[in-house]
């Protein structure tokens, strides 16, 4: 494991940020750590990143404590904040650099690694351009490339791709994956579509606490519910009176489609994939069908549902 958290607790002034959280983080994974505002993720995030102590609880990374190995716990992380405090009076390769010999790198291997993480991060066009001249876009790019010139073992980023329009959110995202394998990656975003496709395993927190921790496609196979989407060619009171009459259907809507076909929504009784029932019974009356698929929960739906307040879930 390469992070390994126990009961870790934060307290600021009779308030708790984080409450007895526990999750652990292999080694190659890029996990999510998603909440709404005030769930916790960024005081977790400075306490691995050595920024924060502990009220109470342990953290360790690469099997090191954060609060007794804080100087070695260091060398082996790259953080990006999610206000990333670069120095926009200076150029994006002198930028780097100062940064490479701050983390300990000597004067030969900055170099090499700053011309490695320039090439990686996309930066080589820009790279004699002021940073407080650049895209917002292109000084995210600055911030990952300073998380990576030290080649950490854990990357860890808060809010990434913040502010950013829909381009430079792909490209981002891109080279977050493209870091998986050589890196762990711990990743904190707002964009759920964007973890849902970068994150191999996600956790998500609410009032300092974790709620769900499991890989986007195992929490929607937890998830009950979900419609079932069905197009026959059938006489519309037919297809009445036959979900009507099944007990396994919970409810359903029928909309008349072309060519003779009727677009049926089923929902479950208990959640309950009716996808084989719906075929066998076609088959059986001799009715066409030309679409049946499962509309299966997003990773927004399951957040929306965990995380939202405990006075809303009569809502619901």
């Amino acid at each position: 494991m390469i992070i390994e958290v126990t009961n870790l607790t934060k307290r600021y002034a009779g308030t708790t940020a984080v409450a007895g959280v526990s999750f652990t983080v292999e080694r190659g994974e890029i996990v999510g750590l998603l909440g709404p505002n005030g769930a916790g993720k960024s005081t977790t995030m400075r306490i691995l990143s050595c920024f924060t102590p502990a009220s109470s609880g342990t953290a360790r990374v690469a099997g090191l404590d954060v609060l007794a190995d804080a100087d070695e716990v260091r060398r082996r992380i790259g953080y990006m904040p999610e206000n990333n405090p670069l120095h926009p009076e200076m150029r994006v390769r002198e930028y780097l650099k100062f940064r490479a010999r701050l983390k300990g790198l000597g004067h030969t291997r900055s170099r090499q690694r700053v011309d490695a993480v320039t090439a990686q991060c996309g930066l080589a066009d820009v790279s004699k351009r002021i940073i407080g001249q650049l895209s917002k876009g292109y000084r995210q790019r600055v911030g990952l490339a300073d998380a990576l010139v030290h080649e950490p073992e854990l990357i860890i980023l808060d809010e990434p791709t913040i502010g950013l329009d829909p381009s430079q959110i792909r490209a981002v995202r891109q080279l977050i994956k493209q870091l998986g394998g050589q890196h762990t990656v711990l990743i904190s975003s707002h964009i759920l579509p964007e973890v849902e496709m970068t994150c191999n395993r996600v956790l998500i927190m609410r009032e300092g606490r974790i709620l769900a921790a499991d890989s986007p496609d195992n929490l929607q196979n937890t998830m009950k519910g979900g419609k079932i989407i069905t197009e026959i060619a059938a006489p519309l009171e037919d297809l009445k009176n036959c979900w009507a009459q099944m007990p396994e259907v919970a409810s359903f809507s029928i909309v008349t489609a072309d060519h003779g076909y009727h677009r049926c929504a089923l929902t479950g009784a208990g959640g309950q994939d009716l996808r084989a029932m719906i075929f066998a019974l076609v088959s059986e009356r001799g009715w066409k069908l030309r679409e049946l698929s499962r509309v299966r929960h997003s990773l927004e739906d399951i957040y929306i549902r965990l995380t939202r307040p405990e006075s809303e879930e009569e809502k619901f």
